[in-house]
């Protein structure tokens, strides 16, 4: 009875050209925050090979646009891609089953021309290949933590990340992913289309009376612009916001604001951490995260000194910011003293009570504006 009530389960033949589409949570790190970003992961089961693309949200914008950035990485567009039932492509799950599709997502889907497919609802494991895929690129290409200046660097580094993971072998197949992927699925691709799909909602907003809209929990002046109480026409990109006047004429471009959750970095423990090992701050992720003169300044070889300079750090770390640090430690003439660097942060950022003149009390009075010292000689009767 036992053995007729377990459950059994079989391997699944994929054809090539086939992908499965997912996104995951990932952390990186920007002007030292951490930053929650998602990760569009495009797989293929056949031959194990991803395509990946990083963006802010998880909005219909920048779905389209990851999907549409890993159509180019790959060169071509999957003939049969699975879904889980993501508000970005789904709007409603009928009795039978059938999909109400969003409006752009169906253009999107009739633009490349590929069949989306979508799993039951609370079924991932139907999709299992990318699900499994979206672990691997996290613990493998997000850790450590990206450290990143603009989207095209992070989003180059999960590319490149990708391309190299594809050179290894296949856990089954005697082949390289990449051989796999070459041979076999490529050929199976759509061809891309001669333009680009334009992925954009349009957004109505009455400017108020101090001149301002607000799109997306953000505030956005239009003074002089727009008279109140106008309509405006709010294209909403997935990197920015293209704001029209009545006549579809462009006001302004501004970047789209992300409420994204950001965590700042507790840089006291950091140190106190480092500080009862010194020996750790090589090789620990958060020193990418540091500016470059912060870096050079606590990597110094004498552990004595760097053990100095860590105590120097969580103290001075409680108080003022990594940047005003950093501009302390390239002033000239400090010398990267501790205590000058530390008389010097106090002076300029300590934010005491010292008064612009010093108004002197000590003098006999009489004296205090005389910059010549004859009358002292004449209280001395030396004249």
């Amino acid at each position: 009875m036992e053995l007729e009530r377990a459950k059994t389960y079989e391997r699944l033949e994929h054809p090539p050209g086939e992908a499965q589409a997912d996104f995951t949570t990932i952390e990186v790190c920007r002007n030292h925050q951490l930053i929650s970003y998602k990760l569009l992961v495009l797989s293929f089961p056949y031959s194990n090979a991803a395509f990946v693309y990083p963006v802010p949200a998880e909005n219909q914008e920048c779905f389209l646009e990851a999907m549409e950035q890993v159509f180019e990485q790959m060169g071509g567009v999957p003939q049969r891609i699975w879904f889980d039932n993501l508000s970005a492509a789904v709007v409603h799950i009928e009795k039978q089953g059938e999909r109400q599709l969003t409006d752009m997502f169906r253009r999107f889907c009739a633009h490349y021309r590929f069949e989306a497919v979508f799993c039951n609802p609370y079924s991932g494991h139907e999709k299992g290949h990318v699900e499994a895929k979206c672990g691997y690129s996290k613990r493998n290409w997000a850790v450590p933590v990206p450290v990143f200046e603009s989207h095209e660097q992070l989003a180059l580094h999960f590319a490149e990340q990708a391309e190299q993971d594809r050179r290894r072998p296949h856990y089954a197949k005697q082949q390289t992913i990449e051989e796999l992927w070459r041979d076999d699925e490529k050929r199976h691709l759509l061809q891309l289309p001669a333009e680009p799909f334009e992925a954009y909602r349009l957004q109505a907003a009455v400017v108020n009376k101090y001149g301002e809209i607000r799109v997306d929990e953000t505030t956005i002046p239009l003074v002089g612009q727009v008279a109140p109480g106008t309509e405006v026409i709010v294209q909403l990109f997935w990197d920015r916001l293209v704001l029209l006047n009545p006549r579809h004429e462009s006001l302004l471009t501004v970047p789209r604001p992300y409420t994204g959750r950001t965590a700042e970095i507790p840089w006291t423990q950091v140190f106190a951490n480092w500080l009862r090992k010194p020996r750790s701050v090589t090789h620990s992720q958060f020193l990418r995260m540091l500016p470059a003169a912060l870096q050079a300044y606590i990597t110094v070889g004498d552990l004595a000194l760097r053990k100095e300079r860590l105590q120097a750090m969580h103290h001075w770390g409680a108080i003022y910011s990594l940047e005003q640090i950093a501009d302390a430690l390239l002033v000239p003439g400090l010398e990267q003293e501790v205590s000058r660097v530390t008389a010097f942060l106090g002076m300029k950022y300590g934010g005491r009570d010292v008064p612009v003149t010093w108004r002197e009390t000590l003098s006999p009075p009489g004296t205090r504006a005389e910059n010549r010292l004859e009358r002292y000689d004449r209280l001395m009767e030396v004249m």
